[in-house]
């Protein structure tokens, strides 16, 4: 009787499993893109960013293909008082961004852009501040399904 029961049990907890999603792939692009603005608005918080303007405002779809999308966002603002180069700049936004989410880093060339990704919420960051004071960071979402 116990080993009816197990397998019961056992059956049971597979049917669950299977219509809860359990072997979910990910998020969807809007929900991504939504993660990605957060992600962009809290460093500038972080950073202590004046005058911030948003440059992107993403909200919208663009085709990857095979019915999948990306998402972009992205935002500049200003270091306050003191003009630092574009390199120092990116270095200040890439230890704040430890306090918002954990990226890592995929491409640093010295002076050039700093390029980041987060596999867990499938985004990635360009720290690109022009120097002259002025942060600016961009987002897109990796290419994921629009539903």
């Amino acid at each position: 009787m116990t080993r009816f029961v197990w397998r019961g049990v056992l059956a049971c907890t597979f049917m669950v499993l299977a219509v809860s999603g359990c072997g979910d792939s990910g998020p969807t692009a809007a929900e991504a893109g939504e993660t990605l603005k957060s992600h962009i608005t809290e460093l500038m918080k972080e950073r202590h960013a004046l005058d911030v303007r948003i440059t992107d405002s993403g909200g919208r779809d663009i085709p990857c293909g095979e019915g999948k999308a990306k998402r972009t966002f992205a935002a500049t603002g200003t270091y306050g008082t003191g003009k630092l180069r574009a390199d120092s700049l990116n270095t200040l936004l890439l230890g704040s961004l430890s306090g918002v989410a954990p990226y890592r880093i995929v491409e640093d060339r010295g002076n050039a852009p700093l390029k980041l990704a987060n596999d867990e919420y499938k985004t990635r960051l360009t720290l690109e501040s022009p120097g002259d004071g002025q942060y600016a960071v961009r987002g897109e979402t990796e290419c994921l399904p629009i539903s």
